[in-house]
């Protein structure tokens, strides 16, 4: 079979191994990275788009840091539930989050590029949060603000949104005197927490700011508008010892936070229609997102590296 050269070489001439190695080794390199180079160097990729009609949102960077944090999701040991361990949760880069929740105004210019799902909106209401709006609503608003403004956003995993509502953070366990062995008591600690949940305070959204800043200047964190996480629910089996967990995640229930902590299916709307896992449905479903810095960092480090070899 006849040897492929490269142009320019004489034929009919014994070619070094050192040379045909070379040569071999350019040609895997040149199949594997040309398809990446013609879409890393087209115009726009990795840049903002030039005619974006949606602005970067109001954006609060916080940060790195570790803080206790009680796990999210459900805790047993020898068969019988558990309250959830406290871990320490580090944040290890900047987190730059939203500083208010996603308003109607906002998920309605989604709608109209017909890129978010069709859900009740009133016009009128353009300065509240969105609110009846599922994960799956949330995730898709989220990819489609990341195509419009070149920069990549999502929701904030369960820790994340802990770490910026910060005193807000509500840590609902049980009480550790508790006696994990007596289910009775179990049962009428947990109607105690259900019955303060059930305070009532109107239920109806409110204008952008009317819950306040807390010290991160993050406006209207646990007020009447739960948000979604990006977090799975899980059930973890700890070992005798209350450390090594065996978990199984469920990632169609995803963690909610607020006033309290919920787990609810990624479809759902409206809580109080059904759909709530655990516990005092939320009032309102709405949520926030987080701009992924990590991803950002990461693709302009791969398209430094290519033009350079390019």
């Amino acid at each position: 079979m006849r040897g492929f050269w490269p142009l320019g070489l004489p034929t009919g001439r014994l070619r070094s191994a050192g040379v045909r190695r070379t040569w071999g080794i350019t040609l895997v390199a040149a199949t594997i990275l040309a398809p990446v180079a013609i879409i890393a160097l087209a115009p726009g990729y990795g840049s903002e788009p030039a005619a974006s009609r949606v602005p970067v949102p109001d954006l609060v960077e916080l940060r790195p840091g570790a803080f206790g944090y009680r796990a999210a999701g459900e805790f047993t040991r020898a068969g019988k539930p558990v309250t959830a361990p406290v871990v320490t949760a580090a944040i290890k880069g900047t987190l730059a989050v939203t500083r208010h929740q996603v308003t109607v105004a906002d998920y309605q210019r989604c709608i109209e590029a017909e890129a978010c799902p069709v859900v009740d909106v009133d016009a009128t209401a353009a300065d509240l949060p969105m609110v009846k709006v599922s994960w799956r609503d949330a995730h898709a608003y989220a990819s489609w603000l990341s195509r419009e403004t070149g920069e990549r956003f999502r929701l904030p995993t369960d820790e994340e949104w802990a770490y910026a509502a910060a005193g807000r953070f509500h840590d609902d366990a049980l009480p550790e005197t508790l006696d994990v062995g007596d289910p009775g008591q179990r049962a009428l600690a947990i109607y105690d927490r259900e019955a303060i949940r059930e305070e009532k305070f109107d239920a109806l959204p409110r204008p952008i700011g009317s819950f306040g800043a807390n010290e991160n200047g993050l406006l209207d964190v646990a007020g009447n508008v739960w948000e979604w996480t990006d977090t799975c629910y899980t059930r973890s089996a700890l070992d005798p010892r209350g450390e090594g967990a065996t978990t199984v995640s469920n990632c169609g229930v995803r963690v909610v936070e607020g006033r309290h902590r919920s787990y609810i299916a990624d479809f759902i709307r409206d809580a109080r229609a059904g759909g709530c896992s655990i516990g005092t449905p939320p009032s309102n479903l709405g949520f926030r997102l987080v701009r992924d810095d990590d991803s950002r960092r990461a693709q302009r480090l791969l398209l430094g590296w290519m033009r350079r070899l390019l």
